[in-house]
């Protein structure tokens, strides 16, 4: 028996019935041949995971733009934190681990350089209403690679609808969904006091008491929580209170990290950046990369400089801004 027909089989013994099994995905826009080992949600993980555009998280901005310390989150060890959680809770759940992983790897592959900073600088400059879970989700169908990434419909439905206000239609993307913010709201909080923008006691006292003092406790009685409350529920799903609790700890860090405080400081000038290298680009669409060159007979050029942009690390940007704006020192060759 080949090794996928035995996970698969596995997959219906063991998963809850609000599971969503490899054999009833609804597939891929191309059709492709099984693989003998792996399922089809385990080969969208592979794929999400050999792609340049999952590589270049490791040096795009989670909160501190350009961190100079070696422990500061990046978007790579934010989508590893999110997989991390979404796998305990469809494990304890009995979801498709495979579908969680893969949906969790691939959630913010479209983020732009220097965070939120460069998705709302880009989507000012554009004149386009730019959405990272819209970029990612095109990324996956058509920047990456030859034509995307080819993924399953359950994959790609999770990674659009990670955020804001639609619910993915797989329970393991509601999953993912949650695990997002559970992770980023509990590392930025260790971000934010690692980098002395707060102090644990200025949290909200009944959020602490509920949730814990300790990075680890708060993410375990988050994970906890909702484990409990969706056993044998068709939706993931928190406790009143809990769930509040979550909330009001999202709106202190909007108020105290993530808007004016000290951790954003370079933004005004990440802003820049990432404007007058769209501008550029713009004006002398001859000087973009051949490949996206290639693509100017085909699409608009306002898109293509967005794809371009918004693929880049934080670092790459400024490269690029040193190269084309600011003056080369004069070498002395004798």
């Amino acid at each position: 028996m080949e090794i996928r027909h035995h996970t698969e089989e596995m997959e219906e013994m063991v998963l809850s019935p609000h599971a969503t099994r490899s054999t009833k995905s609804r597939g891929r826009v191309r059709p492709i041949p099984e693989c003998s080992v792996r399922t089809a949600f385990q080969r969208d993980r592979d794929r999400i995971i050999h792609s340049k555009s999952f590589r270049r998280l490791k040096h795009k901005t989670q909160v501190f733009i350009i961190p100079e310390g070696d422990h500061y989150r990046t978007r790579l060890t934010h989508t590893l934190e999110v997989a991390q959680i979404a796998r305990t809770i469809s494990r304890a759940l009995r979801l498709n681990e495979d579908l969680t992983e893969a949906i969790a790897l691939g959630h913010d592959l479209g983020h732009t350089p220097f965070g939120h900073a460069g998705e709302i600088a880009l989507g000012e400059v554009s004149g386009i209403d730019f959405k990272h879970n819209e970029h990612s989700l095109r990324v996956v169908e058509e920047l990456e690679g030859q034509g995307g990434l080819n993924l399953t419909w359950e994959v790609r439905d999770g990674i659009l609808h990670h955020t804001g206000d639609v619910l993915p239609l797989t329970m393991e993307g509601q999953v993912v969904k949650l695990a997002d913010r559970i992770a980023y709201i509990n590392h930025d909080i260790d971000d934010g006091i690692r980098g002395g923008v707060l102090k644990l006691e200025s949290l909200p006292i009944h959020c602490r008491e509920l949730l814990g003092d300790k990075h680890g406790q708060r993410i375990n009685n988050m994970v906890m929580d909702v484990i409990k409350c969706s056993v044998n529920k068709d939706c993931i799903v928190m406790s009143t209170t809990v769930r509040q609790a979550m909330d009001d700890l999202r709106k202190f860090m909007f108020e105290n990290v993530y808007i004016g405080s000290e951790a954003k400081r370079e933004e005004v000038k990440a802003k820049l950046v990432v404007k007058d290298l769209f501008n550029y680009f713009i004006e002398q669409p001859d000087n973009l990369p051949i490949e996206y060159q290639q693509k100017i007979e085909m699409e608009q050029l306002n898109r293509i400089v967005i794809d371009y942009i918004a693929g880049m690390t934080d670092r790459y940007a400024i490269r690029v801004y040193q190269k084309l704006f600011l003056p080369s020192p004069w070498l002395d060759n004798n």
